[in-house]
């Protein structure tokens, strides 16, 4: 392992303090235990994790991989991951020369480089050999000090309070960002937590969580985070698709869902998910299944409950196609736009696509002045809480493949099956897995028949308390 002068004394300096780093992390307890709940928070029990630059293996062991491999080019620092964690493998080498490395081998559902940067001497070059364990699913995970505490942090050092650090580099996050977008990596999430890294009898925790993550004083917190996709493996070939129309008291709408889909891929389900409708409409969707079915593959049931939220569930579960689409029955978001919501998971745009239809203009009379701004002040708030732009977050029109609705599943606990709407499930549940979302405009259309089904004040009142449980599980924890 052939090392910089640079790199020689970093190892030595590991190598030397090797035996006392647990103990070191165990004085700091408040600031790591708080670093790993929202590393937990972002990589899933049981995924295949990767971690650069492991010490001793703690986070590792932590983060409850069901494959753990820890890569560091400390052997004093391996001995004891080794020793402490027999159930994960260690490797002894420099990760900035992993592209010639051949022991570690297949792909991993993370890769975690937990203030690792700081010693590397190109950072460029390390995250483009790291394509090598990436798949379309992979997330590249980097945590990092803000370059704005290095005063405070040396500080620290010099008073015993911080384990001594060798010369490092301190980068911002615009500038981990680029060396990654220059690397062919993506980054889809970015967040900053601990304003205040220590309890303070409790008083620093109350400020991590109401004041912390606010807009503009996140900026001054000593942690961030970046997650990250490799832009090489994104795009998808030859994928099926599942159409899904909700629909409930929309009779006159039900035909022309079919007529006006374009046959946009070569193999398309479409299912009809009725909701105990009082015009017929049950009987019109098996209607015109057996209408249409030498030209499409349709399929008819009724949902088990109620709300466009158990329809959707309902939809998806029994979906078989590649891609799962939300087309809202009223058809006020066009068929012929579906096209481009496939177009864009097809291409690796995005895994999961949300409709808009604040973008354009709008026909007249197709969204009610409450309606309009209760939307708009919706999108921000979600934008807030999801870091993520977000226009519109109730356009019914939403896609994502059904390998990332499976995964959404497994993880549903998290936020619990609360959702009557079923777009704030979704929504967070593609939050949370770290997906790349994506809003496509859509000219929103007057509907051409029925009557809106959903109360401006009751539902408003359920959309308030969905934001409170969002800021809770997303922000606050």
């Amino acid at each position: 392992m052939t090392l910089s002068p640079r790199k020689r004394a970093i190892r030595d300096y590991a190598d030397d303090i090797a035996k006392i780093r647990d103990h070191w992390i165990d004085r700091n307890s408040p600031f790591h235990n708080a670093d790993l709940a929202y590393l937990k928070f972002v990589i899933p029990e049981g995924s295949r994790v990767l971690e650069l630059g492991c010490g001793t293996g703690r986070t590792l062991e932590r983060l409850k991989p069901s494959v753990g491999v820890g890569v560091d080019f400390s052997e004093e620092m391996i001995e004891i991951a080794s020793s402490k964690h027999p159930d994960m493998t260690f490797h002894v080498a420099d990760i900035e020369a992993l592209a010639n490395n051949r022991k570690i081998k297949g792909t991993f559902d993370f890769i975690l480089l937990s203030d690792t940067i700081g010693y590397l001497d190109d950072c460029e070059e390390t995250f483009k050999s790291l394509h090598r364990f990436c798949d379309a699913n992979t997330r590249l995970v980097v945590s990092y000090y803000s370059h704005l505490w290095e005063p405070a942090l040396k500080l620290t050092e010099m008073m015993g309070l911080r384990m001594p650090q060798p010369e490092v580099n301190y980068l911002g996050h615009h500038d981990i960002a680029n060396l990654l977008n220059l690397s062919d990596f993506e980054v889809i999430r970015q967040e900053w937590r601990q304003l205040v890294p220590h309890h303070l009898f409790g008083i620093g925790t109350a400020l991590n969580r109401f004041i912390g993550t606010l807009p503009g004083i996140r900026r001054l917190c000593l942690r961030h985070y970046l997650v990250a996709r490799s832009e090489r493996h994104a795009k998808r070939r030859n994928l099926s698709a599942t159409v899904l129309v909700p629909c409930r008291n929309e009779k006159g709408n039900i035909e022309n869902a079919v007529k006006r889909l374009p046959r946009f891929a070569d193999d398309i389900e479409i299912l009809y998910v009725e909701g105990n409708s009082s015009d017929g409409t049950y009987e019109e969707c098996e209607r015109v299944r057996d209408a249409y079915k030498d030209e499409w593959d349709i399929k008819v049931f009724k949902q088990p409950g109620k709300g466009k939220g158990d329809a959707v569930r309902k939809g998806f579960d029994e979906a078989r196609g590649d891609v799962l689409m939300i087309l809202d029955a009223d058809l006020t978001m066009p068929p012929e736009e579906i096209p481009k919501y496939y177009d864009a998971i097809a291409r690796g745009k995005g895994e999961f696509i949300n409709g808009t239809r604040l973008v354009y203009p709008m026909e007249h009379g197709a969204m009610r002045f409450l309606n309009y701004w209760a939307n708009r002040t919706f999108a921000l708030i979600f934008s807030y809480l999801l870091n993520q732009r977000f226009t519109d977050t109730l356009c019914g029109t939403k896609v994502i493949t059904k390998k990332d609705y499976e995964n959404l599943i497994a993880n549903r606990s998290y936020f619990g099956d609360f959702d009557p709407f079923g777009d704030f499930d979704l929504i967070f549940g593609a939050a949370k897995l770290n997906l790349k979302i994506v809003e496509i405009p859509v000219r929103y259309a007057d509907r051409t028949y029925g009557s809106p089904q959903i109360s401006r004040f009751r539902d408003g009142w359920l959309l308030l308390k969905m934001v409170v449980f969002a800021w809770r599980k997303l922000k606050a924890f």
